[in-house]
């Protein structure tokens, strides 16, 4: 199984940075999963806070994805990417598993891959994906089989875990939990 984190310029850190340590703590003890990130380009991104970062692969060198997560951030270049928007459109058809954090749900709007489902966004994006005719939950996230779509940021998190419940075993993704050192009551 190979699954494609997506990083693009302005992404949101830890909207792909979570997902990714979930899915590669799962994948480090499961030969059958491989996870690569995925850019634009061979040189360095530049993330949301700064962060600086190289890809794995181009989508032009990227192994055939069977599952893809779209961070938010500044999804707005994302969205107006229609070679982008083309990959995710054609990747859902195939019957790729797609997957968002945050505003990367704009994304797979834009790919029609959202149409007649359920869907969440971070809480300050809800308004604006709704006005665009997607039925909008407020929930950390939601599945809809194909589609799964996180809340901000560390509900990434959660969604990359119940990915791999999902792919794997429950009993997988609280080992994955318990390695991570993941406690979603925060302190404060």
């Amino acid at each position: 199984m190979n699954v494609g984190v997506y990083i693009y310029e302005l992404a949101e850190e830890l909207d792909w940075a979570g997902p990714w340590e979930v899915l590669a703590a799962w994948s480090d003890r499961n030969d059958d999963v491989h996870v690569f990130t995925i850019t634009d380009t061979d040189g360095p991104v530049t993330c949301a806070k700064g962060l600086r970062v190289l890809g794995d692969h181009t989508w032009e060198t990227a192994p055939e994805l069977d599952v893809l997560v779209i961070p938010g951030g500044d999804s707005r270049g994302p969205v107006a990417d229609v070679a982008l928007v083309d990959r995710v459109r054609a990747l859902h058809e195939r019957g790729a598993l797609l997957t968002s954090v945050c505003t990367g749900a704009f994304v797979l709007e834009a790919a029609g891959a959202l149409d007649g489902k359920p869907a969440t966004t971070h809480w300050g994006a809800m308004e604006r994906l709704r006005s665009l005719g997607v039925d909008v939950r407020d929930d950390r996230f939601v599945d809809t089989g194909d589609v799964i779509t996180a809340a901000g940021v560390s509900a990434g998190i959660d969604m990359a875990l119940h990915l791999v419940a999902r792919l794997d075993s429950v009993e997988r993704a609280k080992d994955v939990r318990r390695y991570i050192q993941y406690d979603p009551e925060p302190p404060v």
